[in-house]
């Protein structure tokens, strides 16, 4: 067989796979992709066992999505595997490099297993992407990062850079209270806790850092009125957090 006639065999062997394999992708990124949403419907349910279940058959339809990878991690998230929530924040982020919200939840991850540099290099490179449509989290999240640390003063810059952006995103106004606490300025703190509540009036655990504040700062009836409408809202449907504040109650009066 002369050269030429071998590689005009295997040139229309070639074209004939990639021919036969298009069809065929299009097709698993198709199922991959109805699995993927199918996973998301049970997370948006709360039921991560199944959300899980259905995003791992998706990836081995087609393991090249970064919104699944993404799911994947927040699955994983979930199911309390940071290490393995990080894999796939990663995975996504190489398949999609400049992907924010992969970015912000890998640090949300490494913020779970106190890795508290790496969340905070994470953050501090996403802060700065001026087309990230919700800078307000970074920011809140590089406020946690710091708090953790002890660097208070840091702690409360991005928290209040967070609230100059989204005054009346609660999570900031939390942080910022319990930085001002660390601070031992009690009543900044329990401004900075009213002020949350009266924005997310079901944000439990603020009514339990606000009977603190109160408590520091010497209007222990305050404290007790406090505690007491927490328990209301909790002692039905959180009965964790309603011992918790039965405990403190019994400390206070």
């Amino acid at each position: 067989m002369n050269k030429s006639l071998f590689f005009t065999i295997i040139s229309a062997i070639v074209m004939l796979f990639f021919i036969s394999c298009g069809p065929a992708l299009e097709v698993r990124k198709n199922q991959e992709e109805a699995s993927r949403k199918l996973g998301e419907a049970y997370m948006a349910e709360g039921n991560l066992t199944a959300a899980l279940n259905e995003l791992l058959n998706a990836q081995k339809l087609y393991d090249e999505d970064p919104l699944l990878h993404m799911d994947l991690g927040l699955a994983y998230m979930g199911k309390k595997k940071a290490d393995l929530s990080i894999e796939h924040f990663k995975k996504a982020i190489k398949l999609s490099p400049g992907f924010a919200a992969a970015q912000n939840n890998l640090g949300t991850a490494y913020l779970t297993k106190k890795e508290w540099d790496k969340a905070i290099e994470i953050f501090s490179e996403l802060k700065e992407n001026i087309l990230y449509a919700t800078p307000h989290y970074p920011l809140t999240n590089l406020g946690w990062a710091y708090y953790n640390k002890n660097e208070y003063n840091n702690a409360e810059k991005y928290f209040k850079e967070a609230l100059k952006l989204e005054p009346e995103f609660a999570l900031a106004m939390r942080g910022l209270g319990l930085t001002y606490m660390a601070q031992n300025q009690a009543e900044n703190a329990v401004t900075t806790f009213e002020k949350a509540l009266k924005t997310a009036p079901r944000f439990l655990r603020v009514y339990i850092d606000l009977a603190t504040a109160y408590q520091i700062a010497g209007n222990r009836k305050k404290a007790v009125e406090t505690c007491k409408k927490a328990l209301e809202l909790t002692k039905d449907n959180h009965p964790a957090l309603a011992d918790e504040i039965n405990e403190k109650l019994k400390l206070l009066q």
